[in-house]
């Protein structure tokens, strides 16, 4: 059961680290897809907190003498909670369509990266092949960070992460190679 716990908090962790930089994503180019992405997981995180929480009460039942330990548990929970909510908020300025402010319109102007999010089409040449075997980050110029596969997210996926049709990917990269890699994953370019 404790595994489990961990486990949960873990993904908590990681979550929210990957929403304040979707977030910040999302309001430095005021990337609505992007945004729409921070809330989804901000979603998600509600409902992880609250699994924590109900597997915490189930272990204490049984055993009472841990509920003080507990406590170092939810306070860590409910920190990982308020980073999601405050992304969610960044984004929430990008979907009310407040991300067009000068001062960051100015910085915008000054970044040479952008993160774009691709859904693959079944007839992507991308489909049913590892990061490892195609190296997409050196052909494209762009790096995948995450991987949203239905509602589940995968994080910085490794070499061994195969590429599924309807995988939605993540990536970080120059805006020169953003148009290439888009083309990659929605079937438009037929080779590397």
């Amino acid at each position: 059961m404790m595994n489990k716990i961990e486990t949960m908090l873990l993904e908590l962790k990681d979550t929210s680290e990957f929403m304040v930089d979707l977030a910040y994503s999302s309001l430095l180019y005021n990337n609505s897809e992007i945004a729409e992405e921070v809330i989804f997981l901000e979603g998600m995180m509600d409902e992880l907190g609250a699994a924590i929480q109900e597997q915490l009460l189930n272990v204490a039942k049984d055993n009472p003498d841990v509920v003080a330990k507990f406590s170092v548990i939810l306070r860590l929970q409910m920190a990982a909670e308020e980073i999601a909510n405050a992304a969610a908020s960044i984004a929430d300025v990008v979907l009310r369509g407040l991300g067009e402010h000068p001062v960051i319109q100015m910085s915008i102007q000054e970044s040479e990266v952008t993160i774009e999010r691709a859904t693959v089409s079944d007839d992507s040449i991308l489909v049913g092949k590892k990061f490892g075997d195609i190296r997409l980050g050196s052909i494209s110029g762009m790096y995948v960070i995450a991987i949203k596969r239905g509602n589940q997210f995968i994080y910085g996926p490794d070499k061994f992460t195969t590429i599924n049709a309807g995988d939605v990917l993540i990536a970080r990269g120059p805006e020169e190679s953003a148009d290439y890699f888009m083309d990659l994953a929605t079937g438009e370019a037929r080779e590397f």
